[in-house]
């Protein structure tokens, strides 16, 4: 991989695991408890691609760390 690719791995890679995040959540039951998981894990596994974007665009070092921790926070929430 070169250079220039990787500088876009991460953000590549937190979309392919949204994808798949989405992929699971419709294949659990439509059930109330079904839908409430995938709800939640719609919004913690899909949400680290977009705050990313958001750290990218960064007014600072600071306000950089501050965001890529908000992701780290959501990939912890959908692991659990």
């Amino acid at each position: 991989m070169s250079k220039e690719n990787k500088q876009f791995d991460l953000e590549d890679r937190l979309i392919d695991f949204a994808v798949r995040v989405i992929r699971t959540a419709e294949s659990l039951p439509k059930t109330k408890v079904g839908r409430h998981i995938a709800g939640q894990l719609v919004r913690c596994g899909t949400s680290p691609a977009a705050n990313y974007g958001e750290a990218q665009s960064a007014e600072s070092r600071s306000d950089f760390i501050h965001k890529i921790k908000i992701c780290l926070k959501e990939l912890r929430e959908a692991r659990v």
